[in-house]
C-alpha cells in the first residue's frame, strides 16, 4: 500500500493513478501466469491460470475504462471469461490455435465447464482488490507547524 500511496502522491489525476495502478497489475498478473506454468503442473497449473486470465482481463478493464466501478469490472471481465469459453464449444478458437501460440493463450482450444468456477474465482478476487485499491485513501503529506 505504501508503493500506491507514492503513486498517488506523485499522480494529482486520479485517472492517470489507476491507469497505472491496472498496468501494474496486468503486468504482475502476467508474470504470475508464467511463474505458475513453469512451477506448477496439472490442476494447479490449469485452474490457476484461469484465475489469472480472469484477474487479467479485469485489470485491463480498469486500464481501457479507469473510472468503472468494482462491480461492473467484475462482472464484464467474468462474462467476457465465460463468453470466450462458450465460443470453444464452435470450434473456431481450436482452429485458431493451432495456427497462433497467441490465439492459444487467449482463446484456449477446448470447451471444460469447470474452468467457468475458476474465473468466477478469478472475478471475485480481482473485484475485491480493485474495490480495496479504491477506498484506499491517497496519503496527504502532514504540515507541521
Amino acid at each position: 500500500m505504501l508503493l500506491l500511496s507514492r503513486i498517488r502522491q506523485r499522480n494529482a489525476d486520479p485517472v492517470r493513478t489507476t491507469r497505472l495502478v491496472a498496468a501494474l497489475a496486468a503486468a504482475l498478473t502476467v508474470g504470475a501466469g508464467l511463474a505458475l506454468r513453469a512451477m506448477a503442473e496439472g490442476s494447479v497449473a490449469k485452474y490457476g491460470g484461469d484465475t489469472l486470465y480472469t484477474v487479467l482481463v479485469l485489470a485491463l478493464v480498469v486500464l481501457l475504462a479507469p473510472r468503472v466501478t468494482p462491480l461492473t469490472a467484475t462482472v464484464s471481465a467474468l462474462v467476457f471469461s465465460c463468453a470466450v469459453e462458450f465460443l470453444q464449444l464452435s470450434g473456431i478458437p481450436s482452429e485458431l490455435s493451432q495456427r497462433s501460440g497467441i490465439a492459444r493463450l487467449v482463446l484456449g482450444s477446448t470447451f471444460n465447464a469447470p474452468d467457468l468456477l475458476w474465473y468466477a474465482v478469478g472475478a471475485a478476487v480481482g473485484g475485491l482488490v480493485h474495490a480495496a485499491l479504491r477506498s484506499f485513501p491517497a496519503r496527504r503529506p502532514s504540515v507541521r507547524g
